[in-house]
């Protein structure tokens, strides 16, 4: 089977997705300091939402997937949403780590060493 030709993507269109990967590390940046009041707990899927947006950029465009096969398109859709999937029970996890069957007001606590005292006649 013969391979299509390969699609030069004009210059303009390339900086103008630059431009936008550039904006988008600059907002990642400033959200990332920024106070969202009762949202602070959005900074992770924010970030993360971010740098999903800015790979499907370098991707579809760097990399040439939006000129390419459907079949690879699917591939990609198919990989992020099971980074997704990780991702989504990794944060699960460690947003509920320690609670289950955390029924004291004490926080857990591991297994605790005691020290050994040196004898009193050592120098």
């Amino acid at each position: 089977m013969a391979h299509a030709t390969h699609h030069i993507i004009p210059r303009p269109l390339l900086l103008k997705v630059f431009l936008a990967l550039v904006a988008l590390t600059i907002i990642t940046a400033l959200t990332g300091q920024a106070d969202l009041g009762a949202f602070n707990f959005m900074h992770v899927p924010l970030a993360i939402g971010i740098a999903v947006i800015k790979a499907t950029l370098v991707v579809l465009f760097f990399m040439g997937l939006k000129y390419d096969r459907p079949i690879n398109a699917l591939a990609f859709i198919i990989g992020l949403l099971m980074v997704g999937v990780f991702l989504t029970f990794t944060l699960l996890d460690m947003l509920y780590r320690g609670d289950i069957g955390n029924l004291d007001a004490q926080p857990i606590r591991g297994p605790q060493i005691e020290q050994v005292e040196a004898p009193s006649g050592s120098p």
